[in-house]
């Protein structure tokens, strides 16, 4: 019991912390929802071996729940269905109204090299930076 009160008191500290902004991003989420699975899964072998089926169950629940959420892709991925306006695009790329081909494009190769999903970033952030840099060149 003593276990549930020092992890709801860790919880509920780590909340208050936050302070409703997110503490870990994406991937450090990911290792550690991962981490978590597997220390999950491994206490309920050891519950399950010393004859606590329930919390057992219990323990793989939870450490099936946190290997889903380790692969969950876009989560919060705005809708591109809507067409960017103008000033969209380059609040995007953080451009001026003034920047020509060029300086689009290297705010856009700028941005790119910190969001590709290759580099840690998410998939529908390359989207909206693909679409703002498409929208400010096709003009």
């Amino acid at each position: 019991m003593i276990y549930v009160a020092i992890g709801c008191a860790a919880l509920a500290l780590f909340i208050w912390a936050s302070r409703g902004k997110p503490i870990l991003k994406r991937r450090e989420w990911r290792f550690l929802a991962g981490v978590l699975a597997l220390a999950c899964f491994a206490a309920a072998a050891y519950v399950g071996v010393r004859g606590g089926w329930g919390k057992s169950i219990v323990l793989v629940v939870m450490g099936l729940w946190l290997a889903v959420s380790t692969r969950r892709t876009g989560l919060g991925v705005p809708s591109l269905a809507g067409r960017l306006s103008d000033t969209e695009a380059r609040s995007i790329l953080g451009v001026s109204a003034e920047a020509n081909t060029e300086e689009i494009q290297a705010a856009y190769l700028r941005l790119m090299r910190m969001a590709h999903p290759d580099k840690g970033g998410t998939s529908g952030l390359a989207a909206q930076l693909n679409a703002a840099r498409d929208r400010l060149l096709k003009k």
